[in-house]
């Protein structure tokens, strides 16, 4: 069995040179976090000479839709290659992407069941609070979730987990294969609801980026905050 920290050296170098590969050009640096069942990817300086062009003309969307075809179609071959170079046994892959800071996340959801160790909740923040705001800001995208987990994969990096959060419209929008201008719709959507929320003052930090993407077919939203260090 790999040591956590050989797992994460590993994975940073392989979505290094897997995604220089396909878009032409690769992040500056990524950064892995890790809490089983969940690795959370985090790129930096990433925006191919293509898309700077196409950013420059605010085709934003189309960058996006693209990026997302592209991932479509790596998701398999992700899987393969990490279980064979880290042992990792991947169920689901998500990605995000903030094209003005030219950062990006990918969200690794693994088979197997979460870590033993206890998770631990900061002791300054209040915990109740906390998972009612998340609740709130859902209900103004979509509905309260029906159930919702929240992981701290280290002190800069926190997930959220929503399951039952689709309304009936989102729903028929899925039925009818509107699935990528759905989820192109939300994102934008569901940011300014993170920002927009008491989500930083209950952090008692700044809240430096945030990610989300769902799988849609199971109703369950992913949500990625990434905060500042304590002072």
């Amino acid at each position: 069995m790999k040591k956590e920290k050989t797992t994460e050296s590993e994975v940073s170098g392989y979505i290094s040179g897997l995604f220089r590969t396909h878009f032409g050009k690769g992040p500056a640096s990524v950064f892995v976090a890790i809490r089983k069942p969940f690795v959370v990817i985090h790129l930096r300086e990433f925006l191919a000479p293509t898309e700077k062009v196409l950013m420059s003309q605010k085709e934003s969307v189309r960058v996006q839709e693209i990026r997302d075809l592209l991932m479509r179609d790596l998701k398999e071959q992700i899987k393969l290659d990490l279980l064979k170079s880290a042992e990792l046994e991947i169920k689901e892959i998500h990605a995000d992407w903030n094209l003005e800071n030219k950062t990006g996340l990918l969200i690794l959801v693994l088979n197997g069941e979460a870590e033993e160790k206890a998770q631990e909740w900061p002791k300054d923040i209040d915990k109740k609070a906390f998972y009612q705001e998340v609740a709130d800001a859902s209900k103004k995208a979509q509905k309260e979730p029906d159930k919702t987990e929240v992981v701290w994969l280290n002190e800069r990096t926190v997930l959220i987990r929503r399951e039952g959060i689709l309304i009936e419209i989102e729903k028929e929008l899925i039925r009818n294969n509107f699935t990528e201008q759905l989820k192109l719709a939300k994102r934008p959507l569901e940011a300014k609801l993170i920002y927009n929320s008491s989500l930083e003052q209950l952090l008692n930090r700044k809240i430096t980026e945030a990610f989300t993407d769902w799988d849609f077919k199971d109703d369950i939203g992913y949500m990625v905050l990434l905060i500042e260090a304590k002072k």
